[in-house]
C-alpha cells in the first residue's frame, strides 16, 4: 500500500500497483484471449500430428519405388491392411497426401486468424493495463 505524504516521494505523482479497475468487459476480452490461446495451443499439437503423418506418406511413396512392380503392396485403411497392386497404392498415397496437405493448410489459416484476433485483443488489453497483465505464451 502506498504511503502518503512521503517525504522522498515526487511530488504530485502517485501510482498504485493495486490501482487497477478491471470491468466486466475487460475480464470477457481477457478470457476471450485465454480461450483463444488455449484453441491455439490444441492447433498446433494437431499441426505438429499432420505433418509427422504427411512425413509418413512422404517416406511410404519413397519405399514404395523400392518394390517390385508386380507385387500387392498393404495399404492401412481404418483398421485393416488392404492389398493393392503398385499403382492403385501409389494413387491411394498420393490422395493421402493431398488430404493432409490440405488439413496441414486448413489448422495453419485457423492459427493465423487466431494469432490475428489474439494480437488485437493484446493491443487493447496492453494499452489499457500496461505492465500489470502478462499475455506472452510462457516458453517451455
Amino acid at each position: 500500500m502506498a504511503k502518503c505524504g512521503s517525504s522522498s516521494s515526487t511530488k504530485g505523482s502517485f501510482n498504485s500497483d493495486s490501482d487497477v479497475h478491471i470491468t466486466y468487459e475487460d475480464q470477457q476480452k481477457i478470457n476471450k484471449f485465454a480461450r483463444h490461446n488455449a484453441k491455439l495451443d490444441d492447433f498446433k499439437d494437431e499441426l505438429k500430428v499432420k505433418q509427422n503423418e504427411l512425413k509418413n506418406i512422404e517416406d511410404a511413396c519413397d519405399e514404395l519405388m523400392l518394390a517390385d512392380s508386380d507385387e500387392n503392396i498393404p495399404f492401412f485403411m481404418g483398421e485393416a491392411f488392404i492389398y493393392h497392386g503398385m499403382e492403385k497404392t501409389q494413387k491411394k498415397l498420393e490422395e493421402a497426401k493431398a488430404r493432409v496437405h490440405s488439413e496441414i493448410e486448413d489448422l495453419e489459416m485457423k492459427c493465423a486468424e487466431l494469432r490475428s484476433s489474439m494480437s488485437d485483443m493484446k493491443t487493447q488489453l496492453y494499452a489499457k493495463f500496461g505492465n500489470h497483465i502478462n499475455l506472452e505464451a510462457e516458453d517451455d
